[in-house]
């Protein structure tokens, strides 16, 4: 096997031969537009996920190759066009087999014996998934996040680049749509020519007054933001001599031609840089690069408090939480910190990327970057986090306003937020993370504010994120994918459930590809299923997610609990359980009584009564309690529901949680010995089924309505 950095310099020869920028533009054209008709759908999209697609890493890799020369724009012939992307495909492919083999090459055979063994501990072996991990950030995220981002450095950027960050974002917004429809006339344009004129380049090139008459904007300013995203003048990119140096492609991903004309191949590389070089710039100048750090951290804290508050709403969302242990001794500082009913959410940010010399494979620069970044922030929060579960110290706002928090907290999350795409993020986690986890106190969650974004902006409810949130990180050494999305996405189809028999489950990129079609819909208007198939689709219709929804309007942790419990539920058991509350519902509407049911829920564990009746609270309250009481002890239950809804709409009216060992009592002996097994789901299911098949459409209705089946519990 060559070695890479040989066919890093076979590539690179490629990469100078005359006419090989309309190779790059095929291959962008190839593997990035999404061609449908009518509306898009997930099939449109699973191209993006095919293993012979290049990555945009790999073709940033041959761009930035390619400046290494001056380019020569002669369109090749169909065979040497052929050739060329052939040939490209070949040693990139190389390159990736001799990457992935040099993770053995440093490793002493001897260490492989040892019981905590991990080839990916090493430099070599992490340059591999950093180099080709999976991206963390939608295109419009990196694009629309950016005013937020740098809106308190907008004097410096007008003072320095001649350009606000608006400017800049209205320029890169109309660049992304002009290419959009260049592209599609291009190809249009193509067919009934020969073959030997194709080319996908003129898709990928626009000129200052293309864009300026697009967005509205002065051509002038246009060019001061296009000159600021643009290769130098002159610039080389000499410095790119090894897979994991300095590329200037990535920096400057605009190419100025010789007649004033940009070209762009990728316009993911521009957003990404509209994201994140303003910051660069601004670190350059030795007199601001404190202020433009601390504008970044600010950014962080924002996102996720206005991120978090479209979820619980202000009142549950704190920003900046000081913690004390006497009056004027300060413990520690939470940056956000969510309250909703018994649980809790400390969240800490951070805005450390993953350096050059890391991405390279410095074993103790990997490692640094990490603790700087990640276990930093995770240590932080677990200070915060096990201060707030020894519950004897005081807690107060920036403002210096008393915080009063819930007296028993069943569950505190930590999470641990960055600003950045960080490569390999939970790779990396999951090598180097050191936590101690307890009863009260998650598994840290690690994420980038991209994936908070799609979280909150798919799991909209506290329940769904807190429940989403809850199983996540129960999951932590079970789930394997590249980035956070895949196993998001997986959890709107299937309701993120491991059962003990998994040790491990890896999920495929090609997963997430309902839930960047649902994004692609929100956020960019694309005709198209604005929700994935799953869990937001299926439930809210049912009894059940009408309780879940006042559960969460009345956020009670007497209730909380069971929101929880039913958020696990199979699809089919939600439909059936719902189909027979409406049943209780249509009985006690029918005569006037109260009407029951009670279920054993998973393995004995818990269960669930549910009573429907419009009687006073004073006599409906104790009756439900007792009545989960006796079926609390007769189950043998360590936890046991109750709720008590209305006939007329089957609204929750209150509910208890019970939650105590289960101990043998007389007293309770001879109260419940009359009380039979509360019935399992398969049974209560059966039941349903058995009656819906005996009666006739124009029968009584077993209900007791007084009316044909087919005008009442059939429909």
């Amino acid at each position: 096997m060559r070695s890479e950095q040989v066919i890093f310099d076979e590539l690179a020869s490629l990469c100078a031969s005359p006419g090989y920028a309309h190779a790059i533009a095929y291959l962008c054209s190839r593997d990035n537009v999404i061609r449908y008709s009518g509306e898009m759908t997930a099939e449109d999209m699973q191209h993006l996920f095919s293993k012979s697609r290049l990555i945009r890493t790999e073709t940033s890799t041959l761009i930035g190759l390619m400046l290494k020369s001056p380019i020569d724009y002669t369109l090749p012939a169909p065979p040497l066009l052929e050739d060329y992307v052939e040939s490209t495909e070949a040693l990139l492919e190389e390159i990736h087999h001799a990457m992935s083999a040099s993770i053995w090459q440093d490793i002493n055979p001897g260490k492989i014996a040892e019981e905590r063994f991990s080839r990916f501990t090493s430099g070599a072996a992490l340059r591999e998934p950093i180099f080709y991990g999976g991206e963390s950030a939608y295109s419009f995220q990196y694009r629309d996040f950016s005013p937020a981002k740098y809106t308190n450095d907008d004097l410096w950027l007008i003072a320095n680049k001649g350009f606000s960050i608006h400017d800049a974002h209205n320029v890169v917004f109309a660049v992304s749509r002009l290419q959009d429809e260049k592209s599609i006339s291009v190809m249009r344009a193509m067919h009934g020519t020969p073959q030997e004129t194709w080319t996908f380049l003129p898709g990928h090139t626009f000129s200052v007054q293309e864009v300026a008459d697009y967005a509205r904007v002065d051509p002038a300013v246009v060019d001061r933001v296009l000159s600021a995203f643009a290769v130098p003048p002159g610039a080389c990119n000499e410095q790119f001599k090894s897979l994991h140096d300095f590329n200037m492609a990535n920096a400057s991903p605009l190419i100025r031609m010789a007649d004033g004309t940009y070209l762009l191949f990728h316009i993911y590389s521009l957003v990404e840089a509209l994201y994140e070089a303003p910051f660069y710039w601004m670190g350059a100048d030795k007199a601001y690069v404190s202020t433009a750090m601390q504008n970044r951290g600010v950014f962080t804290e924002k996102f996720a408090v206005e991120r978090l508050r479209q979820v619980f709403g202000a009142e549950n969302v704190l920003a900046n939480i000081d913690i004390y242990e006497a009056k004027d001794t300060k413990l520690a500082e939470i940056d956000v910190l969510v309250l909703f009913g018994n649980r809790a959410l400390v969240l800490q940010a951070k805005s450390k990327r993953l350096t050059l010399e890391a991405r390279r494979g410095n074993d103790l620069q990997i490692k640094d970057d990490f603790k700087k970044s990640i276990q930093d922030s995770s240590d932080q929060a677990y200070r915060c986090a096990t201060l707030i579960e020894e519950g004897s110290c005081s807690f107060k706002d920036a403002a210096g306003n008393a915080v009063t928090l819930p007296a028993s907290l069943k569950r505190i999350y930590v999470i641990c937020l960055i600003s950045d795409h960080y490569p390999a993020l939970r790779f990396q986690a999951r090598q180097f993370l050191n936590f101690a986890a307890t009863d009260t106190i998650s598994p840290p969650f690690v994420m980038d504010v991209f994936a908070l974004d799609a979280m909150t902006e798919m799991l909209s409810s506290p329940l769904h994120f807190l429940s989403y949130v809850d199983r996540r990180t129960g999951y932590t050494d079970k789930l394997m994918a590249s980035h956070e999305l895949t196993i998001l996405s997986y959890h709107l189809k299937k309701n993120l459930w491991l059962d003990d028999e998994h040790d491990m489950v890896m999920l495929d990129d090609d997963i997430s590809a309902d839930l960047d079609l649902a994004m692609l819909v929100r956020r960019e208007g694309v005709p198209g299923k604005g929700t994935p198939e799953g869990i937001l689709t299926r439930f809210s219709v049912t009894a059940l997610g009408r309780m879940v929804e006042a559960i969460e309007a009345r956020p009670d942790p007497s209730t909380i609990d069971l929101g929880f419990m039913l958020l696990t539920l199979g699809e089919d058991t939600v439909i059936e359980v719902s189909a027979f509350i409406d049943l209780l519902a249509k009985r006690a509407i029918a005569d006037g009584k109260s009407h029951d049911v009670t279920v054993g829920l998973g393995s004995g564990g818990t269960g669930l009564t549910i009573h429907c009746n419009d009687d006073p609270i004073e006599v409906a309250g104790p009756a439900l309690e007792r009545h989960c009481h006796a079926r609390k002890y007769t189950e043998h239950a360590q936890t046991w529901f109750g709720v008590c809804i209305r006939p007329m709409d089957q609204s929750l009216r209150f509910g208890i949680n019970l939650d105590f060992p289960w101990e043998q009592d007389n007293t309770m002996d001879a109260l419940t010995k009359s009380i039979g097994k509360s019935r399992k789901l398969t049974s209560l299911l059966r039941e349903a089924a058995k009656t819906r098949a005996k009666v006739g459409r124009n029968d009584p209705c077993p209900c007791g309505s007084g009316k044909k089946y087919k005008k009442c519990c059939l429909t």
